[in-house]
C-alpha cells in the first residue's frame, strides 16, 4: 500500500500550492510543451499542459481538482508509460519516498524527452531546522534513514543544475520547514498530517517535543531564541531544484 493512502486524507488542504514556488519550478520546466508529474499527489505544480500523472495513492488521486491530467494509478519505479513519451518530467518533493532510487531515477530518464525537474531537500541543511534540532530530533533521525544526498541524486541523473528554493514566511504548501516562522502551526494536528516526516514518526513520538515547543511558545522562550528569524521574508531550509538537460 502506497504511504499516503493512510497519511494523504486532508493532504489537498494543507498543501496548497505556493506561487512563487511554482513560479521557480515552470521556469525550470522551460519550453516543454508536455509534461509528466512523477509522485503527483493532489496536482501541486502542474502546468496546464500537463499530458500525465503517475501516483501509487488512491487516496491522493481523488483529491485531484476537476480538470486536472489524468493519473495512473502507479509506482514511479514502473511507469506504464512508453519511452520519450514527454518533453518535460516533474518529480516534486517525492523521491525520498520511493523505495528504489535507481530504478525510479532510470524511468524518468526513459520516459523524459528533454529535460527532469527534481525538487527535493538537502539533507544536510534540512535536518538542521529549528524544530527537529531542538524539539523533534526523532523524527529527523527517522528522516536521515530515507534522505537523498543532492550530489547523489545530480550524478544519477547525468548531471544537473542546482537552484535554491527559499522558503517565504506566508508559504502556503504546508511541508515541513512551510511554517518557520509561523512555529504555533505545528502545534495542529491536521498541519502535521500533511507532513510525511511527522505523520510516518507518529504522535506518540512526537508528543514530548511538541510539549516543549508549546511551553517555549507561551513563555516567550521561542520568539528571544529565534529573534533573528522574525524579520525575515525567506529562509534556506535546505530546499533544492535540480534541472538535467537530457
Amino acid at each position: 500500500m502506497a504511504i499516503y493512502d493512510s497519511i494523504g486524507a486532508t493532504y489537498a488542504g494543507t498543501r496548497r500550492p505556493d506561487p512563487r514556488i511554482a513560479a521557480r519550478i515552470h521556469q525550470a520546466l522551460g519550453d516543454a510543451a508536455t509534461v509528466i508529474n512523477v509522485g503527483a499527489g493532489t496536482g501541486s505544480y502542474e502546468p496546464p499542459h500537463t499530458l500525465s500523472a503517475v501516483e501509487p495513492s488512491s487516496v491522493m488521486i481523488a483529491q485531484r481538482p476537476a480538470g486536472s491530467a489524468p493519473a495512473l494509478e502507479a509506482f514511479a519505479e514502473s511507469i506504464p508509460l512508453a519511452d520519450d513519451s514527454a518533453d518535460a518530467v516533474m518529480a516534486l518533493l517525492t523521491v525520498h519516498h520511493w523505495s528504489d532510487l535507481e530504478a525510479g531515477i532510470g524511468e524518468l530518464l526513459r520516459i523524459a524527452r528533454r529535460r527532469i525537474v527534481v525538487l527535493t531537500f538537502d539533507p544536510d541543511i534540512n535536518h538542521k531546522f529549528w524544530l527537529l534540532e531542538e524539539y523533534l530530533p526523532e523524527a529527523a533521525a527517522f528522516g536521515d534513514e530515507r534522505a537523498v544526498a543532492v550530489d547523489r541524486l545530480a550524478g544519477l541523473l547525468g548531471g544537473a543544475r542546482i537552484e535554491t528554493v527559499t522558503v517565504p514566511h506566508d508559504c502556503t504548501d504546508g511541508f515541513l520547514a512551510a511554517f518557520w516562522r509561523r512555529p504555533e502551526a505545528y502545534l495542529d494536528p491536521e498541519v502535521r498530517a500533511g507532513i510525511s516526516l511527522f505523520a510516518q514518526t507518529g504522535e506518540e513520538v512526537l508528543r514530548p517535543g511538541l510539549a516543549r515547543l508549546s511551553d517555549d511558545l507561551s513563555s516567550g522562550r521561542w520568539h528571544r531564541r529565534h529573534a533573528d528569524l522574525l524579520d525575515r521574508e525567506a529562509l534556506d531550509a535546505g530546499y533544492r531544484l535540480l534541472v538535467a538537460d537530457l
